[in-house]
C-alpha cells in the first residue's frame, strides 16, 4: 500500500462520518472520536506494515493503539482484512470481522454485527461484500457467501446464502423481501471528487 492510497483511504473514511475533509476534523475524530479512531488505526496499521521504513518504527506502535481500541470499543476488525474505502462503522460494540472477509466500498456496519468463517459444507469459508452494503445491528453474515452491490441487511438477520444486487434481506434465515436495495442507508459517497489523489 503507497501513501497516497492510505492517505485516500483514511480520507473516505472520515468524509462519510463528518462529510469534512479538513485536517482539524481528522484531528477531533482521532483523539476524540470512537469508531472512527478504530478505522484510523487499522489503515494506519495496514500501510505501517507494508511500508519498509515505517515497519519498525509507526507500525508497533500503530498494533498497540488497534489492540487498546479493539478491547476499549469492542470491535475486531483485523488490518489484514481486505476493505474498500469509505467503511463506515456507525455505532461500536460486538463487531466481529473474519479477517479473510472481503469488504467492498463504501460499507456500513452497525453494532452487534458478525462477518464469520464457516468450516464446513458448500459454504465453507469466508463472506465477501460489494459495494454500498448496509448491515443492520445485530445481523449475522457466515460462510462464503456473495452479498452483491447496493444490499440492505436488516436488524439481526442472518445470511447464509447469497444475496443478488439491490436486494433487501430479513429473517432469520435471511430473505430476500423487496429490490429496494441500500438506497438511503448509505450515505456521503461522493468523495472520489473531493479528496485529491
Amino acid at each position: 500500500m503507497t501513501y497516497r492510497e492510505y492517505r485516500y483511504l483514511v480520507l473516505s473514511d472520515l468524509y462519510r462520518i463528518s462529510d469534512r475533509l479538513d485536517t482539524a476534523t481528522l484531528l477531533n475524530h482521532v483523539l476524540r472520536g470512537s469508531a472512527f479512531k478504530y478505522n484510523f488505526w487499522m489503515r494506519t496499521c495496514a500501510f505501517s506494515r507494508s511500508h519498509p521504513l515505517c515497519r519498525f518504527m509507526v507500525y508497533p506502535f500503530a498494533r498497540r493503539m488497534l489492540s487498546h481500541y479493539t478491547y476499549k470499543f469492542g470491535i475486531s476488525v483485523p488490518f489484514e482484512t481486505s476493505i474498500g474505502s469509505g467503511f463506515y462503522i456507525g455505532h461500536f460494540g460486538g463487531i466481529v470481522v473474519n479477517e479473510k472477509s472481503v469488504i467492498g466500498r463504501n460499507c456500513n456496519i452497525s453494532h452487534g454485527v458478525t462477518l464469520g468463517e464457516a468450516n464446513r459444507g458448500e459454504k465453507k469459508g469466508c463472506p465477501v461484500l460489494g459495494d454500498n452494503v448496509y448491515i443492520g445491528p445485530g445481523a449475522k453474515i457466515v460462510g462464503a457467501v456473495k452479498i452483491g452491490n447496493d444490499v440492505a441487511i436488516g436488524a439481526n438477520c442472518v445470511v447464509t446464502k447469497d444475496v443478488p444486487d439491490h436486494s433487501v434481506v430479513v429473517g432469520i434465515p435471511g430473505r430476500v423481501i423487496s429490490e429496494e436495495g441500500s438506497a438511503g442507508y448509505v450515505n456521503r459517497t461522493d468523495y472520489d471528487s473531493r479528496i485529491s489523489r
